[in-house]
């Protein structure tokens, strides 16, 4: 596989000076080890990159002492730790690295931030940032492909997503199989593997009734009496599948009208690939339902991918009112916003009047796929 370069790395190096670490989250086989090697790289110095779920790794860390770090960080200018949350009290050793080693960069990975933060975060106050690492953005892949092909690829980007491996693979067969396996033995394996999981079975029920309500208000409440489980514990899954970077949330936004919605969430995956898994529906886009849906969260995990990649500071919302007015994406910035809404056709919707009414300032874009590449890769932006 070719080594494509990753937005997120420039500010990954920016960052990252002696006695900083770099928590570098994401999830499986989003490409957190080939990053790592990527940033060893632009080092002249010497580097060393350990394994995590390596027992080797444990027993060079396990005594935890000034010397012991000392000796094993003598000479080295960047020290990575990949799958970091699972060796013990890493948060402390590292910590001690820090403080101890005034010359090494540190670098850590996990695919959980609910494991690593828990495990890392609070020691490392002051000392960390976190740097979330997604599939591919089509950024990213531009320079794999002329505009023509990325044209022809949109449909595959919508069925199969754009996690690393998939993107260069030629054969849907091959695709398919990879994401199925990806989802049994991977991603649900490290849901599964965080404290406080009981029912695998309850677990890839709900994924898969978010699945297929994709992009439409969630009602924890209907959730529970379908899965025979209470709000409480709908709420708590879906918080950590968001941890270890299945599925997101996007609020409603609210400021100025009495109707509109201000508590009601939608939940959106990652990638397309993962969704499409979870549901067993690959087929082309002629043939299906939920095309709609499939290119609103495409355009908006673009958009995501942006915002982590750069470290914008949009937040992301959805628009509503009681009486049925609304906006697929509103990105707010400070007292800026921008509505957004998604067409797959050729539709051209007007701005919903209680929208224009309460925000007469806010720009109104429709995005289809005549336009989507300018807004989702905005010129004057480089990796």
């Amino acid at each position: 596989m070719k080594d494509i370069p990753r937005a997120i790395q420039h500010r990954i190096l920016k960052y990252l000076k002696p006695q900083k670490a770099a928590l570098i989250f994401g999830a499986r086989r989003v490409g957190k080890t080939r990053l790592i090697h990527q940033i060893l790289k632009t080092y002249h110095g010497r580097t060393l990159l350990l394994n995590g779920e390596d027992y080797d790794t444990w027993a060079l860390l396990e005594q935890r002492s000034a010397a012991n770090y000392r000796r094993l960080l003598a000479g080295i200018e960047v020290f990575a730790l990949d799958e970091a949350q699972n060796v013990p009290d890493i948060g402390q050793k590292l910590k001690l690295m820090a403080d101890e080693v005034p010359y090494v960069r540190l670098i850590a990975s996990g695919s959980s931030s609910f494991d690593l933060l828990n495990k890392a975060g609070e020691p490392l106050v002051g000392r960390s940032a976190q740097f979330l690492l997604t599939p591919f953005s089509q950024k990213e892949i531009a320079g794999l492909e002329s505009s023509l092909e990325t044209r022809q690829y949109l449909e595959d980007r919508l069925l199969y997503g754009s996690y690393p491996e998939v993107i260069f693979m030629k054969n849907h067969q091959e695709k398919e199989e990879y994401l199925r396996e990806l989802v049994n033995a991977y991603l649900l394996k490290d849901i599964l593997s965080i404290e406080g999981i009981k029912n695998s079975g309850k677990m890839r029920d709900l994924l898969r009734l978010i699945s297929f309500q994709m992009g439409n208000e969630v009602v924890y409440d209907e959730l529970g009496k379908q899965l025979g489980m209470s709000k409480n514990t709908v709420e708590k899954y879906l918080d950590l599948l968001s941890k270890v970077f299945v599925i997101y949330r996007l609020g409603s936004y609210a400021r100025n009208l009495r109707k509109e919605v201000t508590k009601a969430g939608k939940w959106y995956f990652y990638d397309n690939g993962i969704r499409n898994a979870l549901i067993g529906n690959f087929r082309p886009l002629s043939l299906r339902q939920d095309t709609g849906i499939l290119w609103e969260a495409y355009i908006i995990g673009e958009r995501i991918k942006r915002h982590y990649n750069t470290g914008s500071a949009e937040e992301f919302y959805f628009w509503r009112t009681y009486d049925h007015q609304e906006i697929d994406l509103i990105e707010a910035e400070g007292e800026n916003l921008s509505a957004f809404e998604f067409k797959w056709g050729d539709k051209h919707p007007k701005i919903p009047t209680a929208f224009a009414g309460a925000y007469p300032d806010a720009e109104y874009r429709v995005i289809n796929r005549e336009n989507y590449l300018e807004y989702i890769n905005p010129q004057g932006e480089h990796i």
